[in-house]
This record gives C-alpha cells, structure tokens and sequence, in this order.
C-alpha cells in the first residue's frame, strides 16, 4: 500500500532502524480500502511527520507521538475508538488537522480514545489544533499564533469532521512568553463539524478556544485547566451545550474567558465548581454571550467585565446579568454525563457553596469543602450530621455560613462525635464564621440590617427556632470586612429562645468569639480559645442566659473575656470562668450594659472589672450583690472541662 506519513516509524524490537521511514505491506496502518486487513504485532508506534493520503489508526497499536502530525488539506485521519495516543513531553509535539482535512474521532462511551502524555502533566504537550474555513474577525486566510498555520475563509458550514467521545490530558506546552497551546484549540471550524463528548484535563493553558469560527460543542468536561477553561475570541459564534467545569488547583484564570467582538455565541447548562474560589467568567472588550442554566459554585467573582463592556451584551435566562450576582443555583448539568471518563475528578459532590432553600444533609463521610458563601433562605433546612468535617477555604469574608430569616440549621454532632468547621491552617481572619439571623426583638427594631452580609434580622417573636446546634468546633474565624467590623466565630441576629446552642468551641478568631445582637437565645458549654477581640459579646438589648463558659487566653493583645454594649436586658451568665496567661481585661461593660453574674472565677487578668463608659456598676450584680471595680472574682468555682471531650476536636 503507499505509504500514508512521512517519517513513520514502526518500533519492534530488533528491525526499529529498517522501519523507521519506511514503508511496506506492513506497516500498522490502513487506508480507507484495506480496513479489514491484519496488522503486524508491533511494540509500539511512533507518530510525526505528514499525512498525504487518509489514514485509519488501529486500537490494537500504542501509539507514541513523537513530534507534530499533520493531517494535510483532502487528507481524513480516523481514529476509532479504543485507541489510545500517548505524546511525548514537548513543545513540538501536537496534532494538526489543516484547513480542508478531516478528523473522524470515533471513541464511544465504553471505549473513549485517549491523548496524553505518559503522566498527564499540564504543559507536557500540545494538543490537537483543527484548522477550518469558517469566518473570523481576523479575515481569509489569517495566520495562527500556534505554528503560523493557515486558518478562516468564508465558508461557515465548513466540516473538519467529526470528534466524539475524546480525552485530552496533560496539553498546553508553552509556544513563547506570550504563547500557549491548549487542549482543543479550534480556529475558524464551521458549523458542518460535529465535536460533541469532550474532556480536556490538566491544560497548561486553556482547556477549548475557538478563534472564530461558527462550531458547536455538546457534552464538554474541563478539569483543572490553569488558564481559561473555555476561552473564544475572533467573533465565534457557536453554542456549547451542556459543559462542566471544575477546578481544584489555585491559580487558573476563568471558567470562560471570552474577548473580541461579540458575535452572541450560547451557552445552555453551564457548571462550574471550584474548590479555590477565582472569577468564573469574564469578558474583555466588546464580547459577550446568551446563556442559560448557569450554575457557578465556589467562585469569588461571578462576572468581571475586564474591560468595562456593555454588560448588556451578556445575557442569562433572557435578562441582563448581574455582576453582583452570584448564580449559585443547583448544578444544571449531571455529572454523571461524564462518567465516561475513568479518571475525572470528584471534589464537585465535596463543595459547599451557593443557596439552600430546600433540605439539605450532608454526610459525615464525605470531606467537605466550604469554598464561598453557604446561606440557607426562609424555609430551607441545613443539617449537618456528627462527625462531619467541613474545611474552609481561607477566603476571608467570602466564606462563611448563614442561616437567614425563617431557615434553620441542625447541627448534629456528639461529644465522641462533633462537628468541625475549620480553614486548613484555622489561622485567625481565615473565614467568616457562622452567622445565624432571627426574628426575635433587637433594640434596632424590626427589619434591621446586619453589618455582615447586609442581612434583614429582627422581629417580634422571641421564641423564633433557628434550629439546634450541639458539638460544634470551630476554628480560623473573623475575616476582616472593614475597618470597623469583622465576622466573629458565631454571629446571633436577633435569634429566638426556640434556637439550642450547645457544646460549641471556637479558636483562634480574629474577632469576637460569639456575639449576640439582641434576642432571647441561650447557650449552654462554650469554649472559647485566643480570640482576638472579645470571647463573650453582646449589645442591641441580648437577655438570654449563658451556662457554663470558660475562656482560655494565653496570646498578646486580645480585648475582654466579656464585652457588652448598649441597653441593659439583664442577661445572665452562671459558671463564667476566663484564665488569661497574658493580662488584659475580663469584663468590659459599656454605655447602660450589665448582666446578672452567678459563680465567676477570673484568673490573670490585670483588670477583673471595667465600666467603660461610667455606666452604673449597679446595674452588674455577682452572687446576688453589686459588683465592685476593685473586686478579685477569684473566690468562685472553676469551671470543670476535662469532660469537654468535643473542644478538641480538629480536621
């Protein structure tokens, strides 16, 4: 048969030099009319050079890529499915369909065709580049950035074949300092092409471009792709249906990168999950796009218009998007679509983020990952079951947990058995904390707004249930909002006495351990551990009751054990014992605060008592009496906790 590459080489054991170059009847592949033949047994083949005439790889050989292929104008190169192409590491080394050839991808959902390099690693090698003749801002007949191949024309129902069932892994090698190879890069491919069942894993650089062109893509997996997942440019105007993105790597860039021109490309069911917050889309100049069932989880930016475009030029579900937004609805595309792909990630079942207005549990089992803002709306349901650990991503005030107005939390965890919420390293300002907003009286009245999260608090129902939260550790809390206010470890909004709080630690804050802002809440078994502002705070009227509170601090420059502020309700601490390595303050009371104090034991503090403001001493009894600013507090019982097995728990 002729020979069908230049410069194959048919690697055996001993004839590797005969081979090389040559050609003969046996050679490992077919043209179009000897497919029923029989090949030779080969070690393995190597891949470069041209394809002159078509060609049909074997499923039965291992292909090595050795340097570029490409497949030239007329010419179809089949590759069936099953077949697996293994690249070497290098910046050479691709594959190229040019403007007027063909790809025909046959993979399947059982038996996908595979091309990667030996470990998979982002930038060992460049991927597959299909050259059409569709229109592109850039004209006839433009110049690529990758090779200086030939790409565009007028023809946009030009067909460069047909791809299904394709993995990708480990492309993306660096062209220059300006220059990258993707996984699928697509320049100017008409619409008479059919790419459909795609997974590009690992990129260095993009995961799929298009430069123009008028392609659709269905059934799209990106995973960990350090620069843009999807990106176009050149004035593409195709749709990608049904497309998942995942990231679990620090540094990408977007899930889709779009610039130029806006042509309208359409999105229909987008997901994108990420462990490491990001941007999730972003758009450069004039581009934009039309896009439905959009569901972005764990992003920290939703939508950046880089260069101040129209944001009308971008659509979601027919209205003008909202860059404020954050599109953290339910995932609208199954995962389970790409099962397909033996070794995709699954870190997306693992992330917390978005809206639950509905019911949702999680399982102990399962290592979650809280990578943005969890809120629970009126009438949603969160239930945290013992022995689930959740770690925050070190986001500051973009990760946190809030349980709004008419939602509930039910935190289930045991003494043997608690519930850990945690950034990895649990340093101070790591997270927001949790917040949990009530419709309970506040002296701020009803409707207030909450300086976390601007969240409407406050009502007249103080027997408002939030829900119930026993056995909780957290740690790494109190993330900077601004200059005058922090998240704390547990924020109370105007939360009902309906609410149960028990066994709850929280360590190494960066603000107040646990504040209430009004309500009738109690708690019962707080620890509290070097927080770094107050461990106990309160204002806007609290009067519930604290049973058993021992606070431990042994770092420099915390504030008090105990701050209260505002009108006083009178609430009531029994068993209050505050050991301090350091000095400091114990007890802070400002403006008309004060509370009714049973057993208190102060140890190494260098204040016990501080009326901030002057207000009346009178109005904080201990044991039934007045307090005295001159008074020890050391005479009480201290707290016993060598049973609180549960404050020690950890990741």
């Amino acid at each position: 048969m002729k020979k069908s590459i230049k410069s194959i080489a048919l690697i055996t054991s001993m004839l590797s030099a005969l081979f090389f170059g040559s050609c003969s009847n046996d050679d490992n592949f077919f043209d179009e009319g000897d497919q029923g033949g029989t090949p030779v047994n080969p070690i393995a083949s190597n891949l470069n050079g041209s394809i002159s005439a078509n060609l049909t790889l074997d499923p039965n050989v291992s292909y090595k890529l050795t340097g570029s292929l490409s497949v030239e104008s007329g010419v179809k190169l089949t590759i069936p499915a099953g077949t697996s192409i293994t690249a070497n590491v290098g910046q050479e080394v691709y594959i190229v369909v040019k403007k007027g050839a063909q790809i025909d991808v046959q993979g399947t959902q059982n038996n996908p065709v595979r091309m990667s390099s030996a470990s998979g690693s982002p930038g060992d090698w460049g991927g597959l580049v299909l050259l059409g003749d569709a229109t592109t801002t850039e004209g006839i007949d433009a110049t690529a950035e990758v090779g200086g191949f030939i790409y565009g024309g007028t023809d946009d129902t030009d067909d460069s074949g047909t791809i299904r069932y394709l993995i990708i892994e480990g492309a993306g090698a660096q062209i220059n300092a300006d220059s990258q190879y993707n996984g699928l890069t697509l320049y100017a491919i008409g619409s008479g092409t059919t790419i459909e069942n795609i997974a590009l894993l690992n990129g260095a650089d993009d995961g799929v471009e298009f430069f123009g062109g008028t392609v659709s893509v269905k059934n799209l997996y990106l995973e960990n792709n350090e620069d843009d997942a999807v990106d176009w440019t050149e004035g593409w105007s195709g749709t990608v249906t049904n497309a998942y993105v995942l990231h679990t790597i620090e540094g990408f860039s977007t899930a889709i990168e779009a610039d130029g021109l806006n042509n309208n490309p359409k999105i229909v069911n987008f997901t994108a999950v990420s462990s490491k917050g990001g941007t999730a889309l972003q758009f450069k100049k004039e581009s934009g796009a039309t896009i439905s069932g959009l569901a972005l989880i764990g992003y920290d930016t939703s939508i950046d218009m880089k260069d101040e475009g129209s944001i009308a030029n971008v659509l979601i579900e027919d209205v003008i998007a909202d860059p404020g937004k954050s599109y953290t609805d339910l995932a609208t595309v199954d995962i389970a679509l790409f099962n397909w792909i033996n070794n995709r990630g699954s870190v997306e079942a693992t992330v917390l983020q978005g809206v639950v207005e509905g019911e949702l549990s999680l399982n102990a089992s399962v290592a979650y990952e809280l990578t943005s803002s969890l809120i629970v709306k009126d009438g949603g349901k969160l239930t945290i079951p013992a022995g689930t650990k959740i770690t925050a991503r070190d986001g500051g005030t973009d990760v946190y947990i809030a349980i709004l107005q008419g939602g509930k939390i039910d935190i289930q965890g045991t003494p043997e058995n608690p519930v850990v919420i945690s950034s990895q390293n649990a340093m101070p300002g790591d997270w927001g904390g949790l917040t949990i907003v009530g419709k309970a009286t506040t002296t701020e009245g009803i409707n207030a707004t909450a300086e976390v999260g601007g969240f409407i608090y406050g009502g007249s129902d103080d027997t408002d249930n939030s829900g119930s939260i026993k056995n909780l550790t957290i740690l790494g809390t109190g993330a900077q909002i601004n200059a005058d206010s922090q998240y704390n470890g547990v924020s109370l909004y105007a939360v009902g006495s309906g609410t149960i709080l028990e066994n709850i630690a929280v360590i190494n804050g960066s603000d107040d351990g646990i504040e209430f802002f009004g309500g009738t809440v109690s708690a019962t078994n707080l620890y509290f551990e070097n927080n770094e502002d107050d461990a106990v705070d309160w204002t806007e009227g609290w009067n519930g009751t604290v049973t058993n509170t021992y606070i431990s601090h042994t770092n420099e420059g915390f504030s008090t054990a105990l701050e209260a502020d505002g009108l006083n309700n009178n609430p009531k601490l029994i068993n209050f014992t505050a050991i301090s390595t350091t000095g400091g303050t114990a007890l802070q009371f400002k403006k008309e605060s004060g509370a009714t104090i049973n057993n208190i034991y102060l140890e190494g503090y260098q204040t016990n008592l501080d009326m901030k403001d002057n207000g009346p001493v009178a109005n904080v009894k201990v044991d039934g009496i007045n307090a005295s600013l001159t008074g020890t507090y050391n005479a009480g019982t201290k707290l016993d906790i060598s049973g609180w097995s549960w404050r020690n728990a950890r990741l």
